[in-house]
């Protein structure tokens, strides 16, 4: 017991609750740092398979690929560093760096604009989350598909292919082009007429007030326009006037007389006629629906009548998108079209989160929409659209789908992603030059990882 008069330590009163909760110190007096306990020791457990599995997938591949690097095809002699060097040399190789750097340069750029520009004007039309979901829909078709539809849409022929199908049409509303590809005179020294190079040229001179006969043969059915109408004689021919018929000399069945217009045959319309004296041409006439057609304000003087070349060539049928110089643009095309969406939806987000007190001060000021789009909105959507850049960029280095697929395996189109495969498995069967390639691909794409990590990493903070 204590005296009445005994002092009671300040630890016993106002501390001793928390002295009897307090745990005890640990041994050793590194209180601060905590053992590995059961509980952890089972998460380690369940992680095992997980690390395991990862270590099988990644790790070994990537630490495999690095080796046999430096071997050559057959994995049994070393070869250094040849199959890096490798890499840039050769035709196909060559062709696959150059057009790795064109889809690193313009594929994202282009993708990150076109997403920007939807993402502003979403805030400003109504139906917003339509317009939304039907960019972003192309996100949810896998790239195979996407390929397949892309080979489809730049097919040549515009009855197959939608791209060249929209420009035939946009071609034909300011020039219709009326052709009859193959179309020549009858052989034999019957026809008054003959072909030159291409073209088709009257045998005898004419003169202002004679009229010409241009009978034509080889004309496929489908060529012939539905406006045509059965071929007349030719006009009466003035002064000054050079007249004649161009139309197909052919009879349905038989009969009717060679070199001049019979019932049933066709005239056609559209051709393109010249008087042509010294290799000069002094007149020009397109023939009418008949056939027929005038020439006025001929001079005085024998002149050869000619339907020059173009008269007898294919129509008009659109870009060759899937040729030497557009296949890699037009891959491309296809690109933005799967992702754009991605870049839209990413920035629409950056741009709900920017301070509406900022855009309305700079539009107090006095400031132009341009002008706040560009001096504020843009500034204050740096580092997203740094970090939608590149990702893209990351995402472009390993592009293989829509290449192989919509490029048909054309050398042309390859990229290094492509080429990679193939010296690998697809011919070449040389692993090693295929490991440099997919080795040099993750040192490339290792650059642009860090920076998105390290941007993440500042976000966070």
């Amino acid at each position: 017991m204590k005296a009445p008069n005994e002092e009671v330590p300040p630890a016993a009163t106002a501390g001793g609750a928390a002295a009897i909760d307090a745990p005890p110190a640990r041994p050793g007096g590194h209180g601060a740092r905590e053992r590995l306990t059961p509980p952890s020791w089972l998460a380690l457990t369940f992680l095992l398979p997980a690390l395991l599995l990862l270590g099988f997938l990644v790790v070994y591949p990537i630490v495999y690929s690095v080796i046999r690097s430096f071997f050559d095809a057959s994995g049994g002699s070393f070869v250094g560093v040849d199959n890096y060097t490798g890499v840039f040399k050769g035709h196909d190789n060559l062709v696959a760096v150059r057009n790795t750097a064109i889809w690193v340069v313009v594929a994202p750029t282009v993708v990150t604009i076109v997403g920007l520009v939807f993402a502003v004007l979403t805030e400003r039309i109504r139906w917003a989350t339509v317009f939304k979901l039907v960019v972003f829909m192309p996100m949810a078709i896998s790239f195979l598909a996407s390929g397949v539809i892309f080979r489809l849409v730049y097919q040549q022929d515009p009855d197959k292919g939608v791209a060249n199908a929209a420009m035939v049409a946009v071609h034909d509303m300011f020039r219709q082009d009326t052709t009859y590809p193959g179309a020549g005179p009858r052989n034999g020294g019957s026809s008054p007429v003959r072909q030159d190079g291409g073209a088709v040229v009257s045998v005898r001179q004419y003169s202002a007030g004679q009229s010409a006969l241009v009978p034509l043969l080889k004309i496929k059915p489908e060529y012939v326009p539905k406006d045509a109408e059965p071929a007349a004689p030719p006009p009466a021919a003035g002064p000054g006037r050079l007249t004649g018929t161009v139309w197909f000399d052919f009879t349905r069945g038989g009969g009717g007389q060679q070199n001049a217009p019979n019932s049933g045959e066709s005239g056609l319309p559209g051709i393109r006629v010249e008087a042509v004296q010294g290799g000069r041409v002094v007149a020009r006439a397109t023939t009418e629906a008949d056939g027929t057609f005038t020439m006025r304000k001929v001079p005085a003087g024998t002149y050869a009548i000619r339907l020059p070349k173009d008269n007898f060539t294919t129509a008009y049928q659109g870009a060759e998108w899937l040729g030497d110089t557009l296949i890699t643009p037009a891959i491309i095309g296809s690109y933005l079209w799967v992702w754009s969406g991605f870049a839209m939806v990413l920035i629409a987000a950056g741009l709900a989160a920017i301070p509406r007190d900022a855009l309305e001060a700079a539009r107090v000021d006095g400031a132009t929409e341009w002008q706040v789009f560009r001096r504020v909105t843009i500034p204050l959507l740096a580092p997203v659209l740094m970090v939608v850049l590149v990702t893209l960029v990351i995402n472009v280095l390993k592009v293989f789908d829509l290449v192989y697929i919509i490029g048909g395996g054309d050398p042309n189109a390859s990229v290094l992603a492509l080429q990679m495969w193939t010296e690998s498995f697809g011919g070449g069967n040389d692993q090693g030059a295929g490991s440099a390639i997919a080795v040099l691909l993750f040192l490339l794409v290792l650059p642009a990882m860090l920076f998105n990590i390290r941007r993440l990493r500042q976000e966070r903070k």
